[in-house]
């Protein structure tokens, strides 16, 4: 049974996290497994509350139960609320017909420009109908106004935070700018990734210092443009469950966009810079729902995948 855990574990690592930074470790007690923040990988500028560090730790959270679904195993969650880690109880019990376990390798947070092709009214119904989890909800954007409005909104995230010497500087610490930089790490953003060619450290690092933030700005909205649409997931409440949840909620959707040949990114611009997400907030009527993560999804080509790190590096040993 440990070896079948161990195995749920490593499929949660290839969840989403911000700047890809893994932000997560495990322990593995017979059967029940706890998720625990790892604030050495915390991104103080960008995220100074923690609070997408915990979405990403429901994003692996999300990969661990539907991979234990697949296994076959019936599990119980205990979030956030008094203990600093996620907790999950498993049992074995009957290998379902139905999950999404099989997307977790083909799932990627493709940051290329998409080709704009509509998504088919059938398959937007069944996007539409993925489950969420109590307290959190999704507003969908395809109408013109409301994509302008989230390309507005881009904008004026990307001039703000590309203004900010700090925030490109956290950024440039994440970003692997080469080959060599990515096999040697197995985290942070790697160019390739991105679209964008390989340099040496010394030369990337010029370049993205050196970027202005109107360029950016152009190059992000272009992405939107190219989008088929966008999503907001928002929440009732504001702290480390609600997060959770809405990093459930994004991977779930994530994995469901997988199975129709969708790929997504988050484009968080707009919820990171305080007074953006209140306008955010205000734009989407979301009324006291707190905008958690913007989405962008549609169709591209796939692009290299992210690296991550290996099982021993994540699993805290006792």
């Amino acid at each position: 049974m440990l070896s079948q855990i161990f195995e749920l574990v490593r499929k949660a690592t290839m969840a989403a996290s911000g700047h890809n930074t893994q932000p997560w470790r495990f322990a593995v007690r017979q059967n029940v497994v706890e998720i625990y923040p790892d604030y050495g990988r915390q991104l103080p500028v960008v995220d100074p509350n923690n609070r997408e560090l915990w979405i990403s730790l429901g994003c692996a959270l999300e990969n661990l139960l539907q991979a234990a679904h697949e296994a076959g195993y019936v599990y119980s969650v205990r979030y956030p609320e008094a203990a600093e880690h996620i907790s999950i109880e498993l049992e074995p019990g009957e290998s379902p017909d139905d999950n999404l376990a099989a997307e977790i390798p083909q799932r990627q947070n493709n940051r290329s420009e998409y080709n704009a092709a509509p998504i088919p009214g059938s398959t937007l119904e069944k996007l539409r109908s993925t489950a969420l989890e109590p307290g959190i909800m999704v507003r969908w954007l395809q109408e013109p106004d409301a994509m302008q409005a989230v390309e507005s909104l881009v904008r004026e995230g990307d001039l703000a935070q590309y203004s900010h010497r700090a925030f490109v500087h956290e950024l440039i610490a994440w970003l692997r700018f080469n080959h060599r930089e990515a096999e040697a790490q197995k985290d942070g953003l790697y160019s390739r990734c991105s679209g964008n060619p390989e340099a040496p450290r010394w030369l990337g690092r010029l370049f993205v210092a050196a970027i202005r933030p109107q360029r950016q700005a152009d190059i992000d909205c272009r992405k939107v443009r190219s989008s088929s649409g966008c999503l907001v997931i928002a929440s009732d409440e504001d702290g480390r469950v609600a997060w959770v949840k809405s990093g459930q909620v994004y991977q779930r959707l994530a994995l469901t966009m997988a199975t129709h040949g969708i790929t997504s990114a988050c484009m968080n611009q707009p919820v990171e810079v305080n007074r953006l997400r209140v306008q955010l907030q205000s734009t989407l009527e979301l009324g006291t729902f707190h905008p958690q993560m913007l989405v962008r999804f549609g169709y591209a080509e796939p692009m290299p995948r992210s690296l991550r790190r290996p099982l021993e590096a994540v699993l805290i040993v006792e």
